[in-house]
């Protein structure tokens, strides 16, 4: 991994608190990550206005710039970002019917006008939409060249238009009032602080397990049939990229939330450092034997942190160790 990326997961942690500043952490982690989304998509749009072409390397940087936000927000799965199903607009993976191809290529196929108007093409198939889709347009032959030129330019433009608008409407409504729901608990979202604190112990251990079981755990698939075609974002080449970004947000995350607990930011550490020197950026190495230890390893890393998070810090904010992050209570 280049060290620029590297390096961002060792900014200093939060000074060490008795009990998680839920207001801290949503001025500190949650709303910078939200701006940073909303900024990088709304260029994102603007680039794609004079740069459609799905080889123009200022589109793809654009694309890129606006995807890391995404990740590092991607954990905060709750609130703006589930209203009207916005984090799937954003981000429909995993794709395991292959429902995005179809869509897309149904789309380019009968040259669907529904991509002369954003408000049209925000009824599509949420297939379609958002960063996923998008990457096949730029980074997969079967729809970088499909059709006229001219479609897919406009595909691209209405596509990061839409990307754009989805993430200023989370953050409009995290500004707006969700901020202050959580901030002043006691009211119908969030009676008391403890909730709100749960709701972000909730993110940090969903994201975690989500990293782990997820993003390498799906191309990982078993010994006898490694499914190194199921890496996320492997045509762009992304993969290993974004464990490292949701690994570097759930570490500030964590911190603020455990008061800066050294066992913990250690366990990150470690993950991150077993991520850095891994150099495998799309897992294909799960079908080598040799290359699947090193990808079990860090897997195996990501475990040690989902551990002490559920057997420390989660006992410490009064959450049952048995607690289980996908049902959200």
């Amino acid at each position: 991994m280049r060290n620029s990326l590297f390096a961002l997961v060792f900014a200093a942690s939060p000074a060490l608190a008795q009990a998680p500043d839920v207001s801290a952490i949503v001025d500190a982690h949650v709303l910078p990550g939200y701006q940073a989304l909303a900024e990088s998509t709304a260029a994102l749009a603007t680039t794609a206005e004079q740069h459609c072409s799905t080889d123009d390397p200022k589109l793809q940087e654009a694309y890129g710039a606006g995807f890391d936000a995404w990740i590092a927000v991607s954990h905060l799965r709750f609130g703006p970002s589930e209203q009207g199903d916005r984090a799937f607009a954003l981000a429909f993976w995993p794709d395991s019917r292959g429902a995005t191809p179809k869509a897309l290529g149904q789309l380019i196929r009968d040259e669907d006008p529904v991509v002369q108007s954003l408000d049209s093409f925000q009824n599509v198939s949420i297939a379609a939409r958002g960063f996923y889709a998008m990457e096949f347009l730029l980074y997969d032959d079967q729809f970088s060249a499909a059709g006229s030129e001219a479609y897919r330019c406009a595909l691209v433009q209405v596509m990061s238009a839409d990307i754009a608008a989805t993430s200023a409407a989370i953050l409009a409504d995290w500004e707006t009032g969700y901020a202050d729901l959580m901030r002043q608990p006691g009211n119908d979202t969030y009676r008391t602080a403890e909730e709100a604190a749960k709701q972000l112990f909730t993110a940090l251990a969903t994201g975690l397990e989500f990293t782990g079981d997820t993003r390498i755990g799906r191309p990982m698939g078993s010994y006898d049939r490694p499914r190194p075609m199921r890496s996320e974002t492997r045509r762009s080449g992304r993969s290993l990229r974004h464990v490292v970004l949701s690994l570097a947000a759930l570490r500030d995350l964590g911190a603020r939330l455990s008061g800066g607990d050294k066992a913990l930011d250690t366990a990150f550490a470690r993950a991150l450092t077993r991520a850095d020197n891994l150099d495998d950026p799309v897992f294909a190495g799960v079908s080598d034997p040799q290359g699947r230890i090193r990808i079990e390893a860090l897997q195996q890393r990501i475990s040690e942190i989902r551990e002490i998070v559920a057997q420390d810090l989660g006992p410490r904010l009064g959450i049952a160790a048995g607690f289980n992050s996908m049902d959200g209570d």
